[in-house]
């Protein structure tokens, strides 16, 4: 049970490690957040009125959960208590809910940190229950984890739940940046960064490992007797130990690897499909970015010949936005799998492509009457829907009807292919409709 901010460290004690030296003393400081912290975010607004409700703040590590808790309660006149919920159970809760009763007595608020809150047990958290409820205690909870599956419903329903996201990378790199100019340590040195974008990617919007890796290329590459350092690729490899991919997130290296990352789907090899993802991932790119081509693949490549292909591609879309890096990469790789492995067919985006090409060269779009929805009585008198077929009244639930346009003629836009799933609409439209697919 300890309170991490109970003696604040000092910024030029360049024993600290530079992420906690870079550690924000105040709400004006925080880079990112700024749905929640911006001049309509929630936290800002309860900030200026110097009350707080009791807050569950979800989001990955190094995205600063800790830090908002400890501005708040340092910027609205708490004091401030912090527990583990690794190393604490329900005695600790209760001794510190105790000595907040104590200060309530006097007049004076606590505000209670509890670091990874879904690591406590229901026990643990029922404990809370009643202090957060009186107001004994205003709780601030931090979780990697959503705290719909993880935090009781009781205590759920007592607490506000704020999303922290990772930081983009223009926000990395200015947290970057502001060590450089402003750290006690860094700012008496001459730096020159070769790879700002490398640095950034992998620190995957954690502000906590882009200032740990950089304050250990800046040991790597600094030499006696002088302030001049050059970050380069070797010294970030050196200084991490991990081999890094040529990839430029903007540049031609990033397209060719995404371009080759589908070429292997769409050529039914799960195996260089996931060699590519690798590569795409230890190189920082954006999981959510890989999830979406995965998606518009499932469709444009695999379409109705495994249906399924979609769902799943949509189902690891989520199950990124809902765990995040490094876990989604199993996801990821699920679903590569899959897509690489599946029947292909791009018979769907043929026909759509086909279908807008016959609407831009002006072939007619009127509706036919029988087709039209008649919501009316006027709209019924003037025809509409007059002799439309239902086709479930007849056998087969079908009607050999005209379904274009009156003056269009029948034209195929959709060809299903032989495999998987689409073998079986080919056999029942060519049964339904024989003049059109001969």
């Amino acid at each position: 049970m300890s309170s991490l901010f109970e003696e604040e460290k000092s910024p030029d004690d360049i024993r600290t490690p530079l992420a906690d030296r870079m550690r924000p003393r105040h709400f004006n400081e925080v880079i990112g957040q700024n749905h929640l912290l911006g001049p309509d975010g929630p936290l800002r607004l309860f900030y200026e009125r110097g009350e707080f409700p009791s807050i569950l703040l979800w989001g990955p590590p190094g995205v600063g959960k800790t830090t908002l808790a400890y501005l708040v309660a340092k910027e609205a006149g708490y004091s401030f208590s912090r527990l583990s919920a690794i190393e604490a159970g329900v005695k600790e809760v209760r001794e510190l809910i105790a000595k907040a009763q104590h200060r309530q007595s006097q007049g004076k608020k606590t505000l209670m940190f509890i670091d990874e809150i879904h690591r406590f047990n229901k026990n643990q958290q029922d404990a809370l229950l009643h202090a957060v409820e009186t107001g004994t205690i205003t709780l601030f909870g931090a979780t990697t984890e959503n705290p719909s599956f993880e935090v009781n419903a009781a205590l759920l329903s007592r607490c506000q739940v704020y999303r922290l996201h990772s930081l983009s990378e223009s926000e990395v790199r200015e947290v970057l940046d502001r060590a450089i100019q402003t750290d006690t340590l860094l700012k008496t040195l001459d730096i020159e960064i070769t790879e700002w974008d490398l640095l950034v990617s992998l620190s995957a919007g954690d502000a906590r490992t882009a200032l740990n890796a950089l304050e250990l290329a800046v040991s790597f590459a600094r030499k006696p007797n002088s302030s001049k350092i050059k970050i380069t690729r070797p010294i970030l490899e050196k200084a991490l130990q991990q081999k890094t991919a040529q990839y430029d997130k903007k540049g031609e290296n990033h397209y060719d690897t995404v371009s080759a990352f589908i070429k292997s789907m769409r050529g039914s090899d799960p195996d260089a499909s996931i060699f590519w993802l690798a590569k795409m991932l230890e190189a920082g790119e954006d999981a959510r970015f890989i999830a979406r081509r995965m998606v518009i693949f499932a469709s444009e490549d695999i379409g109705n010949a495994d249906p399924f292909a979609l769902s799943l591609a949509v189902s690891a879309f989520q199950a990124v936005e809902l765990i995040g890096m490094p876990e989604c990469r199993i996801n990821l790789a699920q679903t590569v799998t899959y897509l690489a492995s599946c029947s292909k067919s791009n018979a769907s985006y043929v026909a759509i492509e086909e279908a807008l090409s016959e609407i831009r060269n002006g072939s007619d779009t009127t509706v036919p009457l029988n087709l039209r929805n008649a919501p009316t009585r006027l709209m019924k008198q003037e025809g509409y829907g007059d002799g439309y077929q239902y086709p479930h009244a007849f056998d087969n639930h079908f009607v050999d009807v005209h379904y274009f346009p009156e003056k269009t003629p029948v034209k195929v836009f959709y060809r299903p292919g032989f495999f998987g799933k689409e073998k079986s609409f080919r056999e029942r439209l060519e049964f339904l409709w024989p003049k059109r697919y001969k």
